[in-house]
């Protein structure tokens, strides 16, 4: 078994090594963080264009449904009801709204949620608390062994695979 420098387990390490290590380790903290903070960014612009999309689509739907659907609906109201042609008119252009305005609150629920997305802010703050946290750090001193009592050597420790 070795540690991550390829350095057998229970060998001491100089602080060179040691600095190696720790610096390797934060190299891959922040490319993971930045990783992170594109997964979350992309999902943003997705729910953004979704949101985006319907709005769209509402606009389209009331912008060329309008004509087939008024006059197809005006007539039908005016076969079965029997009322003036006006109404009927009036009654389909309402039923156009409608449709449009549940549409158009689809696209209000997609571009809050889109807006409430804080993916990035939320990873950019991590990585300043990671900073600051490793900013303060300091090592912890040693207290001094009496002479008789430092060690020469430490001696590897074997350990079992099991």
């Amino acid at each position: 078994m070795s540690a991550p420098d390829g350095s057998p387990v229970g060998a001491e390490r100089s602080i060179g090594q040691l600095f190696a290590t720790a610096t390797t380790e934060m190299s891959a903290l922040v490319h993971d963080e930045i990783a992170l903070a594109k997964a979350q960014l992309r999902q943003d612009v997705k729910r953004g264009a979704t949101s985006g999309g319907a709005f769209m689509a509402a606009g389209v739907l009331l912008l060329f449904s309008l004509p087939m659907l008024n006059f197809a609906l005006a007539y039908g109201i005016r076969t079965w009801s029997h009322w003036n042609l006006a109404i009927c008119f009036l009654l389909s252009f309402a039923a156009n709204v409608l449709v449009a305005a549940v549409l158009a609150l689809i696209g209000v629920a997609f571009a809050k949620k889109a807006k409430k997305g804080r993916g990035p802010q939320k990873v950019a703050a991590s990585m300043k608390e990671t900073a600051g946290v490793l900013q303060k750090a300091k090592p912890h001193p040693r207290p001094e062994l009496p002479a008789d009592r430092v060690p020469a050597a430490i001696e590897p420790v074997a350990r079992s695979s099991s």
